[in-house]
């Protein structure tokens, strides 16, 4: 079986080194092949640069395992097919000028084993581009990944544990299949809204939960981008960063429509996640607040747009103590010698010369701090 010939696995041949390599059947044909494969760095590790593209293919296949359905006996025989014969087309390559080398697993065999064990993963980990990359942009139309996404785990978040806990359970729940709602954090700037939102995402990424952000200026695309994630084998964050509107935009209506407040209701694999400054997201304008003959019911109407997410969590600026226990946890974690004391007094220097305390503010001083003992200097602020 030539590889032009592949049923279920034939999006590899859009690759155009793997394509190069289907054709490769003359000496000018062999010769572009040889050309991108070096372009590509593969010379040396051809069959896994090859393993690399079927594991992370979107097919028939791949897709009905992610979503733990029934995968057909033709689906899956014709799978296994094409599996087979990439493994034949690769043992048989004479290898002139490259290094066909060997599979990673689970393609050590390419065999029954090989979709077995590919079986499993899809079922546990999603498929396809969700298998590459744990979060994503929503640009044009289209799910462009992160590709240096935030690592922050929970136990890099310090204070803030009853916050943290009711964002958690919602979450848990969310992936779980259980009862959810779409959530809003707000409180002060650098209190760790938008870095809870990451943390939780990593924490529960084995789940097949991945994020999407969408800027705030193309919130008007929501509706397409929900109905896009809906026939997605996986769970999904939309996630709006620091959010606001003025009570004249456009957004304000689509928003809340697109939270439960359209007949389509909850996409049970899609949660929108917001943070913001404001508890109340749409900027209100006294003027025209004044020259409204409702002013009560305009008011109303906007108020009732923070409310249509289920769940509010407030990030509250930090006092002084809970300010210098961040950093006190913080200075931990890093392995700082300078004596507490010491730390602590210019930690406070530290807020008040940077315009604050915050969570933020406590980790910016600690790496300062971590540079200047690393370079044996003193800590000047």
């Amino acid at each position: 079986m030539k590889l032009s010939n592949l049923t279920v696995l034939h999006g590899i041949l859009r690759d155009p080194l793997i394509a190069a390599f289907a054709a490769a059947d003359g000496k000018k044909s062999r010769a572009q092949f040889l050309r991108r494969l070096y372009e590509r760095g593969a010379e040396t590790a051809f069959a896994a640069y090859v393993a690399d593209a079927v594991l992370t293919d979107e097919n028939a296949f791949s897709r009905a395992c992610a979503a733990r359905g029934r995968v057909s006996s033709f689906v899956r025989e014709a799978y296994l097919t094409d599996i087979r014969a990439i493994g034949e087309a690769l043992g048989e390559t004479e290898e002139d000028g490259f290094r066909v080398g060997r599979a990673p697993s689970p393609f050590t065999g390419w065999d029954e084993t090989t979709v077995r064990r590919l079986t499993a993963l899809y079922r546990k980990s999603g498929y396809g581009r969700y298998l590459l990359h744990n979060a994503f942009r929503f640009r044009a139309g289209e799910l462009v990944p992160i590709l240096s996404p935030s690592d922050v785990t929970l136990a890099d978040l310090k204070g803030y544990e009853r916050e943290k806990a009711e964002v958690r359970d919602n979450f848990e729940n969310f992936v779980r299949g259980l009862p959810y709602a779409d959530m809003l954090l707000y409180g002060d700037r650098g209190t760790g809204k938008s870095s809870t939102v990451h943390a939780m995402v990593n924490l529960f990424s084995e789940q097949k939960l991945r994020l999407v952000e969408i800027a705030k200026e193309n919130v008007l695309s929501l509706p397409e981008l929900k109905t896009r994630l809906a026939d997605e084998p996986m769970k999904f964050i939309v996630f709006i960063d620091d959010f606001s509107l003025q009570e004249s935009d456009d957004r304000v209506s689509t928003l809340k429509a697109a939270l439960q407040g359209s007949m389509e209701g909850h996409v049970g694999n899609v949660m929108i996640v917001a943070t913001s400054n404001r508890r109340h997201i749409v900027e209100e304008n006294f003027s025209s607040r004044m020259n409204s003959v409702h002013a009560g019911d305009s008011e109303e109407e906007l108020l009732s747009l923070s409310d249509r997410f289920g769940i509010t969590v407030l990030f509250a600026a930090t006092n002084k103590e809970a300010y210098l226990a961040i950093v006190r946890a913080v200075a931990a974690d890093a392995g700082l010698r300078t004596p507490a004391e010491t730390l602590e007094a210019l930690a406070e220097r530290w807020a008040l010369v940077h315009g604050g305390r915050s969570p933020r503010r406590a980790r910016q001083f600690v790496d300062y701090a971590y540079s200047c003992e690393c370079k044996g200097r003193e800590i000047e602020v």
